[in-house]
């Protein structure tokens, strides 16, 4: 693969690992300075609650109320425009029929469609799912990345040069693009990931067309496996992940950056780039990743997956960093909005134990159930204290995606094909909403100096 110059030589490492430690040193700052004025880094409270720093109408995480100042936990909710997700999936569950279309309409529009809306809505996702003429050669095949998520972004930016009116925000132009995005993350997903195996993996290259009348799931799924073949569970189980990602209030880290992009008034695909940067980090949608991980290494650690004081016994040495990463955490138990529960983490986990018995996969799911059950328990022997620590979506959609066959650089990537019909409600909710644009403060701490002139320096 082409790469542009870097610095190779000796002379030049050095130099740049001299500047490197220059740099660290200018960019220090006390961390006793952010307490003294009363800086919330991370825009959190002392309490871990959120600072409000917006309102949004499309959807709401609601895992604790303020008691007379206190954080009281509840069993988790998630409303989609004021609808509970459990009851969303209840209705296309009970239907048999695929639910994530359904959703971003919701998103997008305010209420669930009746037949004949979702009928036109799939209909335009059909109609733009394929990728504009000469887009999959020149954007992603001429210049491949072993990584997926940047490969979505620059095709989220190259759609840029494809639309004849890309940076008008007028509400028409803007609902036109994210139908466009929504409907053409799963093919920009599927053909990075095909010239990522080709180019960096020395797999053949298999390109399938997206197929009109097919879900969004059952897209994807199509595209990435070689034979094109699912199952109808498959679909199901990954259309479920699909739905249950797809929004999450105004404030995850991710939705946030799209809403301070889009204050400036910057086009659509700078906003939704944005957002697709924000969950690329590891701190944000590699979560499940992280999970996968843990779970191979307490696999390999505990003899006997079913004797609880063994796992106990391994969670224990996770925590007191002595095993896995050495981060001290039990990946996809707890979470910073949902206390009790994660309603996403119990519906998912219903459908996962449903998959994992039909691959004959239920030991591993009842090692999982071992992590949610005994974690708490743990976490309190070796640290102390009483917190509340429940089971996140990220245990089992890893899980999940694993059973399915997917390869773990597509985990992310699913996330964001989910989450682009959230990102593009909240993108349209910024500009009829915002108006304004977000310019929070700073405080400087650094100390005024003289100018030296160069000869003196």
């Amino acid at each position: 693969m082409p790469f542009t110059r870097r610095i190779e030589s000796e002379f030049e490492a050095q130099y740049l690992s001299e500047l490197t430690e220059i740099a660290k040193k200018a960019n220090h700052i006390d961390p006793e300075l952010y307490k003294k004025y009363n800086v919330m880094r991370g825009l959190r409270k002392a309490d871990s609650t959120g600072v409000l720093v917006g309102l949004t109408n499309i959807g709401n995480v609601h895992g604790y109320i303020m008691d007379e100042g206190e954080k009281v936990p509840v069993a988790g909710r998630l409303r989609y425009r004021g609808i509970d997700v459990i009851d969303i999936v209840d209705g296309f569950q009970r239907d048999k029929r695929f639910g994530y279309n359904e959703v971003a309409y919701l998103l997008l529009f305010g209420s669930l469609p009746n037949e004949g809306q979702l009928k036109h809505f799939r209909g335009m996702l059909d109609a733009c799912r394929d990728l504009p003429e000469g887009f999959m050669e020149n954007m992603i095949l001429k210049a491949p990345t072993p990584n997926i998520m940047n490969s979505l972004a620059r095709s989220v930016l190259a759609s840029y040069s494809y639309d004849a009116d890309p940076d008008s925000i007028d509400i028409k132009n803007v609902l036109r693009q994210c139908i466009e995005l929504i409907s053409r993350f799963t093919t920009f997903v599927a053909y990075g990931y095909q010239a990522k195996g080709h180019f960096y993996d020395n797999k053949s290259l298999v390109i399938h067309k997206p197929q009109a009348g097919m879900s969004t799931a059952e897209n994807f799924l199509y595209m990435i496996r070689p034979d094109s073949a699912f199952t109808r569970l498959e679909a199901e189980t990954l259309d479920l992940a699909l739905v249950l990602h797809a929004e999450h209030g105004g404030g995850n880290n991710s939705t946030f950056a799209l809403h301070v992009v889009s204050s400036s008034d910057t086009d659509t695909y700078s906003a939704i780039a944005a957002a697709v940067g924000s969950l690329k980090g590891p701190k944000h949608g590699g979560a499940n990743i992280k999970v996968s991980g843990m779970i191979e290494d307490i696999k390999a650690g505990v003899k006997d997956w079913n004797d609880d004081d063994e796992i106990s016994n391994y969670l224990g040495k996770i925590i007191r960093k002595e095993a896995f990463d050495g981060a001290g955490l039990i990946y996809g138990m707890g979470h910073a909005v949902y206390t009790y529960s994660d309603p996403r983490a119990v519906v998912l986990r219903n459908k996962a134990e449903e998959l994992a018995a039909s691959k004959s996969c239920l030991d591993e799911y009842n090692l999982l159930r071992s992590v949610e059950r005994l974690t708490q328990a743990v976490f309190a022997q070796v640290k102390g204290g009483n917190k509340i620590m429940a089971a996140n979506v990220d245990l089992y959609s890893g899980f999940v995606y694993n059973l399915l066959n997917i390869p773990k650089e597509l985990y992310t990537p699913i996330f964001a094909i989910s989450r682009i019909a959230g990102w593009s409600a909240h993108r349209i909710e910024e500009i009829i909403c915002g108006g304004r644009i977000m310019r929070p403060a700073y405080k400087s701490v650094s100390e005024e100096r003289p100018f030296i002139p160069l000869a003196d320096r």
